[in-house]
């Protein structure tokens, strides 16, 4: 029986691998490149833990009707849980003349981006919105590592696109190069035709001088 078999411990207590994921998440959500490195382990743990957030930003996007800005209100809250805490005194600050606004922590900026631009990139998917590529043993520990990524991320969008242009381009070139044989077939053609008729005239004169030769 597979008793308190549901997830890697990672050598770590619960506070601290809970502590970790969400530090991880933010790192992933926040990442300008849409990717970390990190174990293979900690990337499988990873996998679930940030699709689970980001499930629950593509269902408050979802919402319509009446009381759905409450309930995206309540699944922001649940989404938070995913992320650390932000700055407690920020909203206290907020009031005060002459108060500097205190920087707002990588926590609360995750959770902006995640029902921001990733719920609506993810709108229209049911789930799957990782990918995780392994990079072989580290050197020293001899460590798994791996990359875990956004999908459809913006450097994945743009390799598409340039691959699209790339096949296009050599379909256009392949078309021209048809062309250029067409034409340089229909020009030996003519070349051809032309030295034809050119030696038929020629015959016909040679016959024409030697017919006139022996009536003499």
């Amino acid at each position: 029986m597979r008793h308190l078999k549901a997830h890697r411990k990672l050598g770590r207590t619960g506070e601290h691998r809970t502590s970790m994921l969400r530090n991880l998440a933010t790192s992933l959500i926040n990442s300008r490149e849409e990717r970390i490195v990190t174990t293979l382990p900690k990337a499988k743990e990873l996998r679930p833990f940030v699709e689970r957030a980001i499930t629950l930003s593509r269902r408050a996007r979802s919402l319509t009707g009446e009381g759905s800005e409450a309930q995206a209100l309540h699944l922001r809250r649940q989404a938070a849980g995913f992320f650390h805490a932000g700055n407690m005194a920020h909203s206290a600050a907020n009031g005060k003349r002459g108060q500097v606004r205190l920087i707002r922590t990588a926590g609360v900026a995750a959770l902006q981006r995640l029902f921001g631009e990733l719920g609506e990139r993810y709108s229209e998917r049911a789930g799957g919105y990782t990918r995780i590529l392994k990079l072989g043993h580290r050197d020293g520990d001899r460590a798994e590592l791996a990359i875990i990524e956004l999908v459809d991320n913006p450097r994945e969008i743009e390799a598409i696109e340039s691959q699209k242009k790339r096949a296009k381009s050599g379909v256009s070139k392949k078309k021209k190069s048809s062309e250029g044989k067409k034409a340089a077939e229909r020009v030996e053609t003519t070349k051809t035709e032309a030295v034809s008729d050119k030696t038929e005239s020629d015959t016909v004169a040679d016959e024409t001088t030697s017919e006139s030769s022996e009536g003499k």
